[in-house]
């Protein structure tokens, strides 16, 4: 007779990852108490402006998890990242503009004797806009601007095909290591070089602006748009999680990860390292871009800097700080830079007398931020994430003699002969 083994059946995700319940059930208890406290729907202790300080700040999270994925598990040190982020700003914030000024627009014209005709309404909305810049005509690049729907396919479409491209390039040709960060960066570079100049369609260094206000929502608060977009992000950084909690859980999880210890081995292997690299790039910058158009409403403003090299260089020393390879210290990390860099930039950490010099925390930060940065690689490699593991009980397997790939995450040689 043959014997039949019935294997367990499988648990469910959330049950095998225990880890994604509690930090979505940490994020859920965090958007409660906020929705109680602020002033929008709640009794107004959290101001409005804090509000969306932690609004953006969870949007911040979100590309954060976007770049722990591509470098953390992937091995990918993209420095152009923050570029998506804000192609996404952009996207949603061309219809937030055009539509608001269509109404002001509408509105100017609603007392002359004839009806204003369409070409009309268009000039003086192109006038209102690009005026800044010398301009009085819509851009090709504005030619869907006045459709949400469009404007929110882009927020996805735009970058996801700008990084399948650039990545398809790249890896194509195999650059990896530090000339694949040199190329990122000089993507993001020319990318703000380009929206800088007053005819690239987007107003130039004057950017996009006023996009705090909601078309047609002009008597609804302040107060209580910002709890709509607030819990959106919560909801996109939760989903967010998710997601990327799936992707690095199964197989294809393993894959990237053994790229990023020895992309030479997993080559020989017969994978297809290129399409792994494309699909985790494309996607993360996919993320970068939602998580953009969530960030930029709430800022209300968004011009080129929002795109500058420097932009994407802070995004992986919040990924380093908070711990590279675990999704909770990205989000960690993003969360805990961005509040205390608006503690220490917003002037509300007093200035320190040495008596020979007086430190202004508005000038000092980035150097704070900088040394953090070095003392967390040299001292504390494992980042913030790193106490989250003291606390859990979670260690390392034992392991023995040389690493066989560059991390120290990677297979050893003792391992290997088990």
């Amino acid at each position: 007779m043959t014997d039949i083994t019935l294997s367990a059946p499988r648990r469910p995700f959330v049950a095998r990852h225990p880890s994604v319940v509690v930090f979505l059930a940490c994020l859920a208890l965090f958007t409660l108490g906020v929705t109680i406290l602020a002033e929008g729907f709640g009794i107004g202790v959290i101001s409005t402006s804090f509000v969306k300080t932690l609004g953006k700040t969870l949007c911040l999270c979100l590309v954060a998890l976007a770049m722990d994925l591509v470098w953390g598990y992937c091995g990918i040190l993209s420095l152009g990242h923050m570029a998506f982020f804000g192609i996404g700003g952009y996207a949603i914030g061309m219809w937030l503009m055009y539509a608001r000024t269509e109404i002001i627009v509408r509105d100017s014209l609603a007392n002359v004797p004839l009806p204003p005709t369409p070409q009309e309404i268009s000039d003086g909305i192109a006038t209102q806009i690009f005026g800044v810049v010398g301009a009085s005509e819509f851009p090709p690049i504005w030619a869907v601007a006045h459709s949400l729907p469009l404007q929110l396919a882009a927020v996805v479409l735009v970058p996801g095909l700008l990084a399948l491209v650039f990545g398809w390039l790249a890896f194509r040709s195999r650059v990896t290591g530090v000339y694949l960060s040199i190329l990122t960066q000089a993507m993001t570079l020319a990318l703000s070089l380009y929206l800088f100049q007053n005819d690239s369609g987007l107003r130039g260094n004057n950017g996009l602006s006023g996009l705090q206000n909601l078309p047609g929502l002009g008597h609804v608060p302040q107060s209580a748009v910002s709890m709509w977009f607030f819990w959106a992000s919560a909801l996109a950084l939760g989903a967010g999680y998710l997601l990327c909690a799936w992707i690095v859980s199964g197989k294809f999880g393993s894959v990237i990860r053994a790229i990023r210890d020895d992309e030479a081995r997993v080559r020989f292997l017969g994978y297809p390292v290129e399409a792994f690299k494309l699909f985790v790039f494309t996607l993360t910058a996919i993320i970068a871009g939602i998580a953009g158009a969530l960030y930029y409403p709430q800022a209300g403003i968004i011009n080129p800097a929002e795109i500058a090299p420097i932009a994407s260089i802070y995004l992986a020393v919040w990924v380093a700080i908070g711990g590279r390879g675990r999704l909770y210290g990205a989000v960690i990390g993003a969360a805990f830079v961005s509040l205390v860099s608006t503690w220490f930039t917003g002037g509300q950490a007093p200035d320190l007398n040495l008596g020979f010099y007086t430190i202004k925390w508005v000038d000092w930060w980035t150097v704070l931020l900088g040394f953090s940065f070095v003392a967390v690689t040299l001292f504390a490699p494992k980042g913030i994430g790193g106490l989250v593991d003291l606390f859990t009980d979670r260690r390392s397997p034992d392991r023995h003699g040389a690493d066989l790939g560059p991390d120290p995450g990677a297979l050893r040689e003792r391992e290997a002969e088990q």
